[in-house]
């Protein structure tokens, strides 16, 4: 256990059935006029939740606007559109309402709202510029209605740039949500298909925190739980969805989930999707990283196995008697029922357009944009072992 860590985590979380309800009264609004983010699809008006949080910003004596463009795979260009819309009706907070998406690009638009110049300027990877917004963000609140990327309770934000094929995280503390309200009751509406990415996404990211060099006891803690939650309730939540049990279990495994990434951090396995994603963007992330995920935690648990024996054990595998390296594949085995029992075991790289030729291309997207994340990976990978990663999962 690494006990040489910071800690760090600014969000007020409202966690809760029937939560919603009281954006209308909370003391803690961080504003008088709400930029609220919305997906392109249409959902949010369909299910009547932008309605509610409309009228609930009303009853706590804020108005609001709505910008509506965001897709499932967000773009720098609504990023840099949304911020436009804030500044010229001077709103003073964004409000993401919906999935991981959404609410990551409420968090970039509150960044460019108040400061110059273009979005990719300031990012870390890639061809990014690397400046720092001297201005901060506004304030940020975050409603998700699915238990996808726990970006409710951290500060990062994931956003693409089609024409360089770069899809990069990013944040800083001014990112970090200043509210964030968890109701689990308007994540019922969530089709199947969507519950399982989602769900695959919330997963990945504990067992990735827990795997990261940088991990530390209260993440820890927080993404075993998680991955055992996801484990038992994501199949369930995926057959009924409106199991109230499973979609509160799943929504708090996501805000675990996200104070994890706060805490510790993803690993490459996140770099090695966005480079998928980017380059094929009909490709869902949580599709992303189911498809890539036995081929490169396998490739972990040969090389270093020391706490993959945990997370076996979190998801209910029994590793009594067995060999390290045994019970560090019992994690891969429970990783296998899970997809299975989610529906995405049969999804193929290939699926979705991809071919064994774009494979070296996809490893040096990884390294180029993603690259920090390699640093804090348990194995050392090379470019040669991500081209065997991708080669594996395409196969």
């Amino acid at each position: 256990m690494n006990l040489n860590f910071s800690y760090y985590m600014p969000t007020r979380i409202l966690f809760g059935c029937g939560k919603l309800k009281e954006l209308g009264t909370t003391p803690f609004l961080p504003g008088k006029k709400a930029l609220i983010v919305i997906g392109a699809s249409g959902a949010m008006r369909k299910q009547g939740y932008l309605d509610r949080v409309i009228g609930c910003l009303k009853d706590n004596g804020a108005d609001s606007i709505v910008y509506d463009k965001i897709e499932p795979n967000p773009l720098v260009e609504h990023v840099e559109e949304g911020a436009g819309v804030a500044r010229k009706n001077k709103c003073d907070f964004v409000l993401g309402l919906g999935g991981g998406s959404t609410i990551d690009s409420a968090k970039s638009i509150a960044v460019m709202a108040v400061n110059p110049g273009r979005y990719w300027d300031y990012l870390a990877g890639g061809s990014g510029g690397g400046k720092t917004p001297t201005k901060g963000a506004l304030p940020i609140v975050a409603i998700p209605t699915t238990a996808g990327t726990g970006t409710e309770a951290d500060p990062w934000t994931v956003i693409t740039k089609p024409d360089t094929q770069e899809k990069i995280g990013w944040g800083n503390k001014s990112t970090f949500p200043t509210l964030s309200i968890i109701d689990p009751e308007l994540m019922v509406s969530v089709p199947p298909n969507q519950t399982a990415y989602t769900g695959m996404d919330v997963f990945f990211h504990s067992v990735e925190t827990y795997l990261a060099t940088v991990n530390q006891p209260t993440s820890d803690h927080l993404a075993l739980e998680a991955v055992g939650l996801i484990a038992k309730y994501l199949p369930i939540a995926v057959k009924d969805g409106s199991s109230m049990e499973a979609r509160t279990k799943l929504a708090w495994a996501n805000t675990e989930a996200g104070i994890c990434e706060s805490l510790s951090c993803c690993i490459s396995h996140h770099s090695m999707e966005h480079a998928v994603s980017a380059c094929f963007p009909e490709v869902p992330h949580g599709a992303g990283l189911t498809m890539l995920s036995v081929a490169y935690f396998s490739y972990l648990a040969e090389r270093n196995p020391a706490r993959f024996p945990d997370l076996a054990r979190a998801m209910g595998e029994r590793t009594e008697g067995l060999s390290q390296k045994n019970q560090a594949m019992a994690f891969i085995t429970a990783l296998q029922k899970l997809i299975q029992s989610v529906g995405l075991d049969q999804h193929k790289l290939s699926d979705f357009g991809v071919q064994r030729s774009d494979l070296r291309r996809l490893a040096e997207n990884a390294f180029h944009t993603m690259g920090k994340l390699f640093a804090i990976t348990p194995v050392k990978l090379t470019l040669d072992d991500a081209t065997a990663i991708y080669e594996r999962a395409y196969a």
